[in-house]
């Protein structure tokens, strides 16, 4: 069964559910309250379990959404209709403001800030007196379609359910699309999703306020549930609730979410309900045995239990073949001049406090040739790879692409210009398809944002984007792979799929960080080849390389560093024979 199929199945056995004879109210009411709980899961799985960016803190985007309709349509008589818009939008501006400093952090400075403004804005809705104070805000109305009031919980649960739905569609056609690549690339840090074009501050702040805004509408729900709003449901320990939920349906999955949800609320119930019978009333022995249970359930699926589920169901997740009538992208020009110069490196200096990386290297390199930079371990080669792709600043001289100086600028700029590399630790998000992490690097050839992803309006672009992604997969000798998941390849697979995804970007320049490492015999031969198909089609290529022999026989010029400093440059044959460099790394003959 697919993903599609499985949807639609299971919202046609939500709409069925309470037409059921003998349905318990109770049971309406537990899946009212599972439905708001999944709202706020799927915004955490996009921002945790898939962007990497743990926060405590949705709750309170809940109260911002749940205060909005409650003010307005308690105090000034506006329809809870066109308070959702209303709703959403005060959720979405706080995230903004809260984004813009949050998603800035790294590391266990994140979590902790989204802990910080969780604690303060839960204090905030307890002392201010428009809100109600401790109080809150009762006599909310109810959600009303006609002449229909949905007063009761067998009424609103087809609101929050097609709510439900409607944002997992979303959600997954998001996810599903050059914006939701960009997305799931920031897991593996944002060096490699800066250096193929992806604005990694924007695509956290957008996730941010995507997340805001799911909790956001379910605090608009849960307000004319409830028909009263207080500060408790939102505060610090329902937020690190939610957490458990996303976590324990499946952080990375947006299915997982309405399964953790269902599991985590169906569990709180019964220790509720259940406990106090067995041990005679103790709210302190519910939570501890609540946590245990949790904890048993990650130890058993550590992944989340959405996996399991969908392994058992036979659900197929893969992709859809791309149409074969998918448009071309537009290759870059590369009638440069074979005299030209493409890069420029003039006197380049990086210093890390006393120590100094790169001491004043110049070098060049011109159009269709191929120069690989050499020399021991720690003589910043990889250094001078990161100062001519942007990841790091310069401490001085200059370094120009095309004539366009460079220096310090941002990576993405850079890419723009039509400079691709790969890492010398592999960098691809292992839980993603050969096919998707290649296509990262098609992001700055394509055009349609997140509303466009959300809505389908983007598929002639993704189709394109796929297409060239799956025809630089087969030019590498991958296509058999290309539906695999990249973390099952091998290593030396893996660095062939990262020079697929730096093709991607229709690179004039190509910087490859080690494409050797990893390879057998055979495979170096094969990329030999390829690298000089690449030349004669008009690119060139820079790389950095420890395997002599596949240097030599590639290399139209050689650029030799020690400590930083460069003492040799020439063709591999003057190179080999330069004393210099035979005492520095190549050795000499016994």
């Amino acid at each position: 069964m697919t993903q599609r199929w499985g949807m639609i199945v299971f919202a046609l056995v939500m709409a069925v559910i309470p037409f059921i004879p003998g349905m318990p109210p109770f049971w309406i009411v537990l899946l009212d309250n599972i439905g708001l709980a999944a709202l706020v899961a799927m915004g955490l799985v996009l921002l945790t379990g898939v962007g990497g960016l743990t926060s405590f803190g949705q709750a309170a985007f809940c109260g911002f959404g749940a205060y909005t309709t409650a003010i307005l349509t308690t105090s000034y008589g506006l329809s809870p209709w066109l308070t959702l818009p209303l709703s959403l939008m005060v959720s979405g501006v706080a995230a903004v403001i809260l984004g813009l400093i949050t998603v800035r952090l790294s590391g266990h400075y994140l979590p902790l800030g989204t802990i910080a403004w969780g604690i303060s804005l839960f204090y905030l809705f307890s002392k201010l007196e428009l809100v109600g104070r401790n109080d809150g805000i009762s006599g909310i109305p109810p959600l009303a379609i006609g002449g229909l009031q949905l007063t009761d919980p067998g009424k609103i649960y087809f609101a929050i359910w097609f709510a439900v739905i409607v944002c997992a569609l979303l959600t997954v056609n998001l996810l599903d699309s050059r914006t939701g690549r960009a997305i799931r690339a920031l897991r593996r840090g944002h060096i490699a999703a800066e250096a193929f074009g992806v604005q990694t501050a924007r695509a956290k702040l957008l996730v941010f306020i995507y997340a805001a805004v799911l909790a956001g509408l379910s605090g608009w729900l849960y307000a004319h549930f409830q028909r009263a709003v207080n500060p408790t449901p939102f505060g610090l320990n329902a937020g690190i609730e939610y957490l458990f939920i996303a976590v324990v349906g499946g952080a990375g999955y947006v299915w997982g979410a309405v399964l953790g949800a269902g599991i985590v609320v169906v569990l709180k119930e019964f220790l509720q309900s259940f406990l106090p019978v067995v041990f005679h009333g103790s709210a302190q022995l519910e939570t501890v045995i609540f946590g245990i249970l949790l904890v048993a359930l990650l130890q058993v699926a550590p992944g989340g239990m959405w996996p399991r589920l969908a392994a058992l169901l036979k659900l197929d997740t893969a992709k859809l073949p791309v149409p074969k009538d998918a448009a071309t992208l537009p290759p870059r020009s590369k009638a440069v001049p074979a005299s030209e110069t493409l890069l420029d490196i003039q006197a380049a200096r990086k210093q890390f406090g006393g120590v100094i990386a790169v001491n004043d290297v110049s070098f060049d390199v011109q159009a269709r040739e191929i120069v690989a930079l050499i020399g021991p371990n720690g003589a910043g080669k990889s250094t001078t790879f990161n100062l001519i792709t942007g990841v790091l600043r310069s401490s001085g001289g200059t370094i120009s692409v095309l004539g366009h100086n460079v220096d310090n600028a941002p990576p993405q700029d850079i890419a723009r210009l039509g400079v691709a590399r790969t890492f010398q630790h592999v960098k691809l998000v292992p839980d993603m398809t050969v096919r998707e992490n290649v296509a990262i690097g098609t992001h700055l050839r394509g055009h349609a944002g997140a509303i466009a992803s959300m809505l389908r309006l983007d598929r002639r672009d993704e189709a394109a984007l796929l297409a060239e992604a799956a025809k630089q997969i087969a030019r590498v000798g991958l296509a058999d792979q290309m539906h695999q998941l990249a973390g099952s390849l091998s290593l030396g697979q893996q660095r062939i799929v990262e020079i697929a995804r730096a093709l991607c970007v229709d690179p004039i320049l190509l910087l490859l960080d080690e494409p050797a490492a990893g390879l057998r015999h055979m495979e170096k031969q094969k990329l030999s080849a390829l690298l000089r198909q690449l030349r004669a089609e008009g690119m060139s290529v820079l790389l950095v390389e420890h395997d002599m022999g596949f240097v030599m026989d590639i290399a139209d010029r050689i650029v030799v560093l020690e400590f930083g400093t460069k003492i040799a440059e020439g063709t591999p044959m003057a190179i080999r024979a330069n004393p210099d460099v035979i005492k520095a790394y190549l050795g000499t003959a016994s």
